[in-house]
């Protein structure tokens, strides 16, 4: 074998090492993404929701999570306490008090997921 035939070999192998740690450390610092939401994102609901719940990609610290409810004229929409599915840990579930008016409302979220990546959104629903 010659010098460039094993040059080559090595240059190929650091390039897979390097090609394998980095997909490994972009699944290992994976954020919490927002999957799925009720109600749906972009969605016209005709009876106002008593639960708002929005269910992530990945598992939820709960002290470190906030869901806020703007209701018409951005105003802050009065909610209960934020609980976290203990069966999944992946779901947070925000009952809302009273009964909401016709209207668009919007739901501001920010989470910090177990392996300690924070993840924000906002999306918006209608009460007609």
């Amino acid at each position: 074998m010659s010098i460039s035939n094993i040059r080559s070999f090595w240059v190929k192998l650091s390039a897979l090492v390097v090609l394998f740690v980095g997909i490994s450390c972009q699944q290992a610092l994976a954020h919490a993404h927002l999957k799925d939401q009720s109600p749906a994102e972009n969605t016209t609901v005709e009876s106002a929701p008593q639960v708002i719940t929005l269910s992530f990609s990945e598992h939820i610290e709960l002290g470190f999570s906030k869901v806020k409810l703007i209701g018409p004229g951005k105003k802050e929409i009065k909610t209960g306490q934020l609980s976290l599915d203990p069966k999944t840990k992946m779901k947070l579930i925000l009952p809302v008090e009273g009964k909401l008016a016709a209207g668009e409302y919007s739901v501001d979220w920010s989470v910090l997921s177990v392996d300690g990546q924070k993840t924000k959104g906002v999306y918006s629903f209608t009460v007609s």
